[in-house]
C-alpha cells in the first residue's frame, strides 16, 4: 500500500484529499505546515507528497526544494488556489512531478497521483537494475565497524563532500567508493576510476586531464581525460598516495577552481566532479617525508572512512565467505557447495594479509579443489593466504599418492594442466601483492610487461572488488 503525505494549512482541503485518497486504499498522513511536514518526510518513507504552495511558516516551494535535497526521488505534486502557468513552470523547474489547482478535479487528482507513484516505482526499479548491471555487491558484515561505515555512507553520499577512504589492500575501499556514488545525487552520472599506482608517473597527468594532439611524442590525437569523463558524476582516485607531486598540484587546482587544462593545451575546461580518494598509505607520514601535499590532503580529507583489516572483524568472515561461495558457484554453473563450521573456524584463524580480496580468491580455490563439502582439512590443505596456494607443502618425496602432502596432485589430469594452475596462482598472488600494479609485478617476477598482460588475458585474471 502506497503511503502519502498531505501538507496544507487549510483543514477542509486536507480532509477532502484524505477522504478521497483513503477511499482509493492509500495510507495517508496530513500536516498543516511545511516545517513539521519536512520532519515527517525525514522520519517516514513516503511514496508521494501533495503540498500546498501558499502556507504560513514555510512556503511550499521551499518545502519542495528542501525535501528533494533529502530524498531526490520523492514525487511531489504541488497544489494551489492561485495557479498560474508561471507558478507551474517554477514548480517543475524545482523538481515537482506535477501541479494541480484548487479545488482539485477528482479524476485529474487521482490520475496525477497514480502517475506520480508509477514514476517513483520506475525510478526505484531503474536504480536496482543499474546496481545489478554494475555488479556493485553489498558491503557484507554485521560488525559494529561495518555498521558505522554503512551509516556514514548513508549520511555522506547525498552531499557533495569529498571523501578519503583509508585501509589496507583488499579491505574493500573500492566497494565503499562505489556505494558512495550509488547513493549520491550523481548516481545517474558516471563513476570513473583511476588507479594512480598502476599508471606511470609521466602519464598520470595525461590520464587525469587529457592531452592535445602533438603535446608530446606519442600524442598522435587528442585525448579526453578522466576529469572530463567524470563530469556530472564521481571521480574515484584509488591509491592517491602514489600520485606524483606535479599531478597533485594540478588536482588541487581542479578542486579549488573546478577547471582543468589538458596537457599541451591552453583552454580552461569547466568540470563538475565529486572526488572520492583512497589510499593504503599513511598520508600524514607521506607529508612529513615530502611525498604528499598537505593542502591537497586537507582538501580531500573532508570526510574520512577507514575500512578495517579483515582480522579486526573476523565475525564477518562467515557471512562474506558464504556470499562468495554462492556467487562463485553461480558463475561456474554448479550447485553451491556446503562449508562446515570447522572450515569457517579455520578461515577465521588465518592472518588474511590480502583481506577480503584474498578471502574471495581462497573461496574460489576451495570450490575448485575440494569435494561437495568444504572441510577444515580442505582449508588447511589448499589455503595459504600469505604465500599463494599451498602447492606441495609438506610433501615427502618417494610417497605415492598424497600421504605426507597437503596438496591433491591427482586433481590434475596432466602436467600441462598442473603447470597452468601453478602459473595462474603465482601470477595472481604477485599481482595482488603489488596491488595490481602491472609494471611493478612484471619487474618483480622478471618478465616483459606485454608478456604479463598476455598471461592475465590467458588466465582471465581480474582484480576483485
Amino acid at each position: 500500500m502506497a503511503k502519502l503525505l498531505i501538507i496544507d494549512d487549510e483543514r477542509a482541503i486536507r480532509s477532502t484529499l484524505r477522504e478521497i485518497l483513503e477511499y482509493e486504499n492509500y495510507e495517508v498522513d496530513d500536516i498543516d505546515n511545511g516545517i513539521d511536514g519536512l520532519e515527517m518526510i525525514k522520519k517516514n518513507d513516503y511514496n508521494l507528497v501533495l503540498c500546498d504552495i501558499k502556507m504560513n511558516k514555510m512556503d511550499g516551494m521551499e518545502v519542495l526544494e528542501t525535501a528533494l535535497g533529502l530524498k531526490p526521488d520523492l514525487p511531489f505534486i504541488m497544489i494551489s488556489g492561485h495557479g498560474t502557468v508561471e507558478t507551474a513552470v517554477e514548480a517543475s523547474k524545482k523538481g515537482a512531478f506535477d501541479f494541480i489547482s484548487k479545488p482539485p478535479d477528482l479524476n485529474r487528482l487521482l490520475i496525477t497521483v497514480r502517475n506520480g507513484l508509477d514514476r517513483g516505482s520506475l525510478v526505484t526499479e531503474t536504480k536496482v537494475l543499474k546496481r545489478k548491471v554494475s555488479k556493485t555487491r553489498d558491503i557484507l558484515g554485521n560488525s559494529d565497524t561495518i555498521g558505522k561505515i554503512k551509516e556514514t555512507i548513508e549520511r555522506v553520499a547525498p552531499t557533495e563532500a569529498r571523501v578519503l577512504i583509508t585501509g589496507a589492500n583488499g579491505s574493500g575501499k573500492e566497494l565503499v567508493a562505489r556505494w558512495l556514488h550509488e547513493k549520491s545525487n550523481r548516481s545517474d552520472g558516471q563513476l570513473i576510476e583511476v588507479n594512480c599506482a598502476a599508471i606511470p608517473s609521466e602519464l598520470i597527468e595525461s590520464e587525469l586531464f587529457g592531452h592535445e594532439k602533438g603535446s608530446f611524442t606519442s600524442a598522435v590525437k587528442q585525448r579526453i581525460g578522466k576529469f572530463e569523463l567524470a563530469n556530472g558524476g564521481t571521480l574515484f582516485l584509488d591509491e592517491i598516495g602514489d600520485m606524483s607531486m606535479s599531478a597533485q598540484a594540478k588536482v588541487l587546482r581542479a578542486l579549488q577552481e573546478h577547471k582543468i587544462t589538458r596537457v599541451g593545451g591552453e583552454k580552461e575546461i569547466d568540470v563538475n566532479v565529486r572526488i572520492v580518494a583512497a589510499t593504503n598509505k599513511d598520508l600524514l607520514k607521506e607529508i612529513e617525508e615530502g611525498n604528499f601535499r598537505m593542502d591537497l590532503y586537507h582538501r580531500l580529507n573532508v570526510i574520512n572512512i577507514h575500512v578495517p583489516h579483515l582480522t579486526e572483524r573476523t565475525d564477518d568472515i562467515p557471512v562474506i565467505a558464504q556470499s562468495f561461495l554462492e556467487e562463485i558457484c553461480g558463475e561456474y554453473g554448479m550447485p553451491a557447495k556446503k562449508i562446515t563450521d570447522g572450515a569457517m573456524d579455520a578461515l577465521k584463524r588465518l592472518p588474511w594479509t590480502g583481506n577480503v580480496r584474498e578471502l574471495r580468491n581462497m573461496i574460489e580455490r576451495l570450490i575448485i579443489l575440494s569435494d561437495k563439502t568444504i572441510t577444515e582439512q580442505d582449508v588447511v590443505a589448499f589455503a595459504n593466504p600469505s604465500g599463494g596456494t599451498n602447492v606441495g607443502a609438506g610433501h615427502s618425496g618417494g610417497n605415492s599418492g598424497n600421504q605426507g602432502s597437503s596438496f591433491n596432485y591427482d586433481s590434475f589430469s596432466n602436467f600441462q594442466e598442473y603447470k597452468d594452475f601453478a602459473e595462474k596462482e603465482y601470477i595472481k598472488f604477485k599481482l595482488e601483492k603489488n596491488n595490481w600494479n602491472v609494471s611493478k609485478t612484471a619487474d618483480d617476477i622478471d618478465i616483459q610487461r606485454s608478456h604479463l598482460y598476455s598471461k592475465i588475458e590467458k588466465f582471465g585474471l581480474k582484480r576483485a572488488e
